[in-house]
């Protein structure tokens, strides 16, 4: 984390115009270190198209646990090779993996919002899928998906959910909610109540009510929404991949999208079907003007009312 003060210098009554990227990729499936090095060429990539804040999928690295294969594990036999493949490939935070992206982070003057299976190395055990803001000057957040949904919670543990928080930054406060925890009212609200300005929704949606979700939270939070599903091609899995896969030629079709504040509408993407970045010039003013309409933690809120026992 960065040291305390180290954004005092901020000036938060400014509304810079933020170019960010969302970027639908696919992980080298259980290949952590080969993952990463993937993420730092794309986040070079869209720092060279001028993106300040670049957003990778949920639990990019290794892979995201998915149904089509990921529901058989309720079995008590059979996913001992896949588990120990997937826990020797996720993360620790901090860790190496984190060390890495920061550094890039620092050389390409970006923040990265990423998805990774989270492990903890001094307890080998549970992993959790958790999403992490980093920025040049290190790690600035960790947030613990709060409650994995149907198959993923035969991979990863709960989060405690004290790591509801936004992350003051040059580019604007930014927070957000991990896949289907965007369907979480209170939890939604809980980041709300800290201002933010740019929400980042990584996750493994692909369908088309998932950007209804995210046009909602647009409207209802004041900020820019940068929803990044993953692609995932069956021809993506190595040969040699532990457990059966279905019959299917797509286990991921993404749909990245970045949707604007005012009106929720969809100002970049969606993009199916394909790995891509879409970009968006973000003037977080727009946020301002729509808060003076409907702020959500403030001026709308009734707290006074609403949190009653």
């Amino acid at each position: 984390m960065p040291p305390p003060g180290a954004y005092d210098w901020l000036d938060v009554t400014e509304f810079p115009t933020v170019k960010v990227a969302a970027v639908q990729a696919t992980p080298v499936i259980l290949d952590g270190d080969a993952t990463v090095d993937k993420a730092l060429r794309l986040m070079a990539e869209a720092a060279a198209q001028g993106a300040k804040l670049v957003v990778l999928p949920e639990t990019f690295v290794p892979i995201y646990p998915g149904n089509g294969w990921g529901r058989h594990a309720a079995r008590f036999g059979g996913f001992d090779e896949l588990w120990e493949r997937l826990w020797e490939n996720s993360v620790d935070v901090p860790g190496p993996a984190v060390d890495r992206i920061a550094e890039s982070c620092r050389e390409l003057e970006v923040h990265c919002a990423i998805g990774v299976n989270e492990r903890e190395s001094e307890r080998p055990g549970s992993l959790y899928n958790t999403l992490l803001l980093i920025g040049p000057e290190g790690l600035l957040s960790k947030h613990r998906k709060l409650m994995p949904t149907m198959q993923e919670r035969l991979f990863h543990g709960v989060g405690a959910g004290n790591d509801l928080e936004v992350s003051d930054t040059p580019l604007g406060r930014i927070g957000g909610l991990i896949c289907w925890e965007n369907r979480m009212p209170l939890a939604r609200y809980a980041v709300y109540k800290g201002g933010p300005q740019i929400w980042v929704a990584p996750t493994a949606d692909d369908r088309e009510s998932w950007l209804v979700t995210v046009r909602h939270i647009a409207i209802e939070s004041g900020a820019f929404v940068v929803s990044v599903p993953q692609y995932i091609p069956r021809s993506a899995f190595p040969d040699d991949f532990p457990v059966a896969l279905p019959d299917a030629e797509s286990l991921g079709d993404g749909g990245a999208a970045i949707i604007e504040p005012t009106g929720g509408n969809v100002i970049a993407g969606p993009l199916y079907g394909e790995e891509g970045i879409v970009y968006a010039d973000c003037d977080l003013r727009e946020g301002l003007h729509a808060k003076r309409w409907f702020d959500v933690a403030g001026h709308y809120s009734r707290d006074d009312v609403l949190s009653r026992p």
